[in-house]
């Protein structure tokens, strides 16, 4: 059996939930309470010594960080279609995860949660920023020729980037200057299955 252990506002979450939904994989969900700090309990501990949201729960084994996830997600569920078993296209699709993983995750997420929680101060929120743009470039320029971010369909790469550059608004992040990137995020809302937030 499978059991996500989440929190609703965490985006890592979100991507887990977005590939469980798309692929229709039968799973239980735990609910994580942030406020009463229950990631950072020695029972949770137990299963992610990182103390982050998610944590997959497979037959007794724990899968944590979301790339994990989708890694095992997409190839359990979802055969060669979210992430190929071919060495050069599973390569395309995992620069992107790992752009998630890096600049749109210290950038994006880090730049939304401190405008959220009022606890950076301005420096800190530019060089969020800057780091923000790096992310933004790079997705705006593959999304201005390409409809999805790797293999010319969606792919793990357009779910792990997602969920923070839909709430970049959030992180005091304007999209206007991003048309390609608009127009995926309502290509990637329109598939099928797409878990709603």
């Amino acid at each position: 059996m499978i059991k996500l252990h989440y929190m609703p506002p965490s985006g890592n979450s979100y991507k887990v939930r977005i590939l469980l939904s798309l692929l229709k994989v039968p799973h239980e969900t735990a609910l994580v309470d942030g406020h009463k700090r229950e990631h950072k309990s020695a029972k949770f501990l137990a299963m992610n010594p990182r103390g982050e949201v998610p944590v997959l729960e497979v037959d007794g084994v724990y899968l944590w960080d979301s790339a994990a996830c989708l890694v095992y997600l997409a190839r359990t569920f979802g055969g060669d279609t979210w992430l190929p078993a071919e060495p050069l296209q599973m390569a395309q699709v995992m620069q992107w995860v790992a752009l998630a993983g890096n600049e749109i995750q210290f950038g994006l997420q880090y730049a939304r949660r401190g405008v959220l929680q009022d606890r950076w101060t301005a420096g800190n929120l530019d060089q969020g920023h800057a780091i923000s743009r790096v992310a933004l470039n790079a997705l705006e320029e593959r999304l201005q020729k390409n409809d999805w971010l790797a293999l010319g369909r969606p792919t793990i790469a357009d779910i792990a980037c997602f969920p923070y550059v839909e709430t970049a608004p959030q992180a005091k992040i304007a999209l206007e200057n991003y048309p390609a990137i608009i127009k995926w995020i309502e290509r990637c809302k329109a598939l099928p299955g797409w878990a709603t937030r």
